[in-house]
């Protein structure tokens, strides 16, 4: 497992930003990245020649205020985002936490959205299968799982999305901030599985706000400013 940025830079176009002055200040403190002028529109540079290698066994902490930079960063990790500039080559099968409920369908039931999810997650039918009812047990919503996911509470919701989400052994696992999830019954035993995920990925690159976790978690701190890569300890 290995990760390698070189160079790269994102770039996200507005066009007729000059007759949304309002809106390029609210995207400015958003992205905290560099207004770029072109000719009919303005281009937001929101990560600029970041170079970084992540090795096996690596934890990452990206620290910085908010529109530093760390999401983009994580979305191009993810392949969401594709850099305008550079390149990036990841090796090892990707499991991202930086949207839980990607994937899922309110009208489907619990059941369906464990292969919703699932197949997003990169698992065939017949592995899902094979956990499904690890998953159904973790999450404790009993025949609620027969029942489409729109009819739940937020939290049972999440209850769901986070028990299939943390049934696999990562290799390469990102996530935007510490999870948590549920009631104080469901958070505990969350906790203890989200240190058990956390242990078995392969590479962590999670981004946080909280220096104490990074404290805790990280082998190597990368702070972000404005879209670049301000120090790394």
């Amino acid at each position: 497992m290995h990760i390698s940025l070189e160079n790269v830079t994102v770039r996200f176009p507005i066009y007729d930003a000059k007759q949304r002055s309002f809106k390029r200040a609210v995207m400015a403190a958003a992205t905290g990245g560099q207004f770029v002028g072109k000719s009919g529109h303005t281009v937001v540079e929101a990560l600029h020649d970041i170079n970084l290698e992540i090795a096996e066994g690596d934890r990452i902490a990206l620290l910085g205020d908010n529109g530093a930079g760390k999401t983009t960063l994580l979305r191009v990790l993810a392949g969401v985002y594709h850099p305008d500039e550079g390149s990036v080559r990841v090796q090892g099968r990707v499991t991202s936490l930086l949207d839980s409920m990607l994937g899922m369908d309110l009208e489907s039931t619990g059941y369906e959205n464990m292969y919703l999810r699932g197949l997003f997650l990169g698992l065939k039918a017949k592995q899902i299968a094979a956990l499904a009812d690890e998953i159904a047990e973790f999450s404790e919503l009993g025949d609620f799982l027969n029942v489409p996911v729109r009819t739940y509470s937020s939290g049972m919701t999440l209850r769901l999305a986070f028990s299939i989400s943390t049934i696999i052994k990562p290799e390469v696992l990102l996530m935007d901030e510490w999870m948590s999830v549920g009631d104080e019954h469901f958070k505990h035993k969350a906790e203890q599985r989200l240190e058990q995920f956390i242990s078995d990925a392969g590479i962590l690159v999670i981004a946080t706000h909280d220096s104490g976790l990074a404290d805790r978690l990280a082998t190597r701190r990368v702070t972000m400013a404005h879209g670049r890569i301000a120090a790394v300890e």
